[in-house]
């Protein structure tokens, strides 16, 4: 059954693993930025990374930081713009060249009338000049956002700002997703198919919470 998405005025999507095949891009971005520090810290950012899915890269290195590889304090923040800085020159050729969620251009079309936006835990600046490079930018005429202002203060910001209006609609594929739409007040949509939520089927099924598989499954087929 295809989901009503026509029924919202916006429409938010998450980027990574809803728009983008990405999550496995920035899982591997992680693990080499932070590989000098040694295999099993490396290791131990992946593990947080993939469990704390949609959380900006600034707070998570500044959990590598401080919990998973401390050094002395005078050294953190000169780690953390390295480690920032390397981050972004893995993932960005990586964003460039990913699949796009089949299905995006016909939602789209479809959803001429609905305002679309990203809230994405990724870097702002990046996002805004890959969208631009792929040619999507001008799809999401609400804005593109990211970090490092994390979801909810972005969320509250724009209902705030009259740019998110009800109703409201949050295509997101990690739990965090779902804890911010369920406190901004927005309907939620799991997308499953590049999520690396591992409980989801019975995390979503305990809940109550809706899933598709991808983006093409919320378009709606002509007869």
């Amino acid at each position: 059954m295809t989901y009503p998405v026509i029924d919202y005025t916006t429409l938010v999507f998450d980027c990574d693993g809803v728009v983008l095949d990405s999550n496995k891009v920035k899982t591997e971005a992680f693990y080499q930025t932070t590989l000098p520090y040694g295999e099993a810290a490396s290791q131990a950012m992946v593990d947080y990374h993939v469990a704390n899915g949609g959380v900006s890269r600034y707070k998570k290195f500044a959990y590598f930081l401080e919990q998973i590889a401390p050094r002395r304090f005078e050294q953190q923040d000169s780690d953390l713009d390295t480690l920032l800085k390397a981050y972004a020159g893995y993932v960005r050729e990586g964003l460039l060249s990913c699949v796009m969620a089949p299905g995006l251009e016909a939602l789209r079309q479809q959803t001429s009338g609905v305002r679309w936006l990203i809230v994405s835990g990724g870097d702002q600046g990046e996002l805004r000049d890959v969208f631009a490079q792929r040619g999507i930018a001008e799809w999401f005429d609400g804005g593109i956002f990211g970090s490092p202002d994390t979801k909810d203060e972005i969320l509250a910001r724009e209902l705030t700002a009259g740019n998110i209006q009800q109703p409201a609609l949050l295509l997101g594929d990690s739990k965090y997703d779902h804890q911010a739409a369920t406190a901004a007040g927005l309907g939620f949509v799991f997308v499953s198919g590049w999520s690396e939520v591992a409980d989801w089927r019975a995390w979503t099924e305990r809940l109550g919470v809706p899933s598709v598989t991808g983006i093409r499954s919320l378009v709606t087929k002509s007869e």
